[in-house]
């Protein structure tokens, strides 16, 4: 028998024991940046780490506002939704040089969403060969890096191309 260790998700799994039912992106938004791996706090929205990442650079782009879809947010949401997308694509190209991203939302509990109530858009970075034998013989995925290592190093990549796009 394989035992795998998870000790940061002891947190999640006792608020649900508890049937604490949270918002990760409000909660979030009460902490430090560094303690809820913020990246970017904008006007509208958000930008975060996924501390249960896909891959190395599993981001979240969220309003600030708990809003339950895109077609409830204001276009102010949106629009500026739309340029930390372009800012952390090219933050993201920078740092990992990825063949490739996976960018999107799973909006209601039968597409998937983990969080119904406030929604949000996945920016995961792809590698070719990044789906091997392991995730798909032994359901288990291995991540290179740690989430606080990528969020140091992420942020001020990030930070310097939110400005750069900004001054444009």
């Amino acid at each position: 028998m394989k035992y795998i260790y998870a000790p940061w998700r002891w947190k999640y799994i006792k608020r649900a024991i508890k049937g604490e039912k949270t918002c990760i992106f409000c909660d979030a938004l009460k902490k430090e940046d560094d303690e809820a791996f913020i990246l970017y706090r904008g006007e509208k929205n958000l930008i975060m780490m996924n501390i249960y990442p896909y891959n190395n650079g599993h981001i979240m782009i969220a309003p600030k506002e708990h809003i339950r879809t895109p077609a409830d947010a204001p276009l102010e949401v949106m629009y500026e939704m739309s340029f930390l997308i372009q800012a952390s694509l090219r933050a993201l190209g920078i740092l990992f040089s990825p063949h490739g991203f996976n960018i999107g939302m799973n909006v209601g509990r039968t597409a998937g969403a983990g969080v119904v109530e406030h929604f949000h858009l996945h920016i995961v970075p792809r590698w070719e060969g990044d789906s091997n034998f392991v995730s798909v013989f032994s359901d288990t995925k291995i991540v290179a890096m740690d989430v606080k290592t990528v969020y140091q190093r992420l942020k001020p990549v990030l930070l310097k191309e939110i400005n750069l796009i900004k001054k444009d």
